[in-house]
């Protein structure tokens, strides 16, 4: 009856015991892994953190100047464009024929000798009224009634 030393519940206490410190020492062993490993990922994330926090001015500006200095590109390119055209128009205007004809255009310049003529408009009826106001009347005139208009509107 050596075999019988123990009762069944005696048995299953102490192996109920066996089990429960087996679990233990699995829980504190995961828990001290966890723990560090939460440690360290905290660390990991702080120092990633700083290094965004860090780097986000400096981006910010780099990105806002790359921005700046295309639409400065794009200035300087239209000015170019512009400055072409006014040194083309400069050289146009050089030629006395250009001129002449800028002038009989804009201008309704006549010779001497020469006798002007002013073609009446077939959609005159739909011209607005101050347009017609300035037919037949020198160029002059109409500018000054143009100068009268705008200093009465201010």
């Amino acid at each position: 009856m050596a075999r019988d030393r123990f009762s069944t519940a005696t048995r299953l206490r102490l192996l109920g015991e066996q089990t429960a410190a087996r679990v233990y020492r699995s829980q504190t062993r995961r828990q001290a892994r966890r723990s560090r490993l939460t440690g360290r990922a905290a660390f990991l994330a702080l120092v990633v953190c700083s290094m965004i926090v860090a780097l986000a001015y400096p981006m910010r500006a780099y990105v806002s100047q790359r921005n700046e200095i295309a639409e400065q590109r794009r200035l300087a390119a239209q000015a170019r464009e512009r400055v072409e055209r006014l040194r083309d128009e400069k050289a146009r205007l050089r030629d006395d024929a250009y001129v002449m004809r800028l002038a009989r255009e804009h201008l309704h310049m006549v010779l001497p000798g020469e006798t002007g003529y002013i073609m009446a408009d077939p959609r005159a009826d739909r011209m607005p009224r101050a347009e017609e106001q300035g037919r037949g009347r020198p160029w002059y005139s109409n500018v000054w009634d143009g100068v009268d208009r705008a200093d009465a509107r201010r």
